[in-house]
């Protein structure tokens, strides 16, 4: 079952917790509460469909670690890759990153991709910035 942005995030930002000497508990707590920051970005792949969902698939394995198993749909119209990656300051903000590729006509594959961050006191627009910096590497 796929897991939401939101419990993602809070699971990851609870295991940084954890791992710094924190309570991770409690850090999941918190982290319920923050605010998320979300942008997404529509692409055009000038390659046909398997060809640039193995592209999408490189670069977002490249960036970060895959997450929950999504729902894919094989030999469809569709498909999805999601990744937990680092953003903001020192990378050590956890960013949920979402592409979906879409099956279009010729030699081009719409990508929708959407990432999302929790945002605390200090905004760093990290899912703005991953966002920007992937749909940079998916674009050569």
């Amino acid at each position: 079952m796929e897991q939401s942005e939101d419990r993602i995030l809070v699971e990851e930002l609870a295991a940084l917790g954890a791992t710094s000497g924190g309570s991770g508990r409690l850090t999941g707590l918190v982290a319920r509460l923050l605010k998320k920051n979300v942008h997404e970005i529509d692409l055009v792949i000038p390659l046909p469909f398997d060809d640039a969902a193995r592209h999408v698939v490189t670069v977002l394995e490249g960036v970060g670690r895959r997450g929950r198993p999504t729902h894919v749909e094989p030999g469809g119209d569709q498909e999805m890759i999601r990744v937990v990656t680092g953003g903001g300051a020192g990378g050590l903000n956890p960013v949920v990153v979402t592409a979906l590729m879409i099956r279009g006509t010729g030699n081009r594959t719409a990508v929708k991709l959407r990432a999302a961050a929790k945002e605390g006191l200090i905004k760093q627009r990290a899912g703005e910035k991953t966002a920007t910096r992937i749909a940079e590497l998916l674009s050569r």
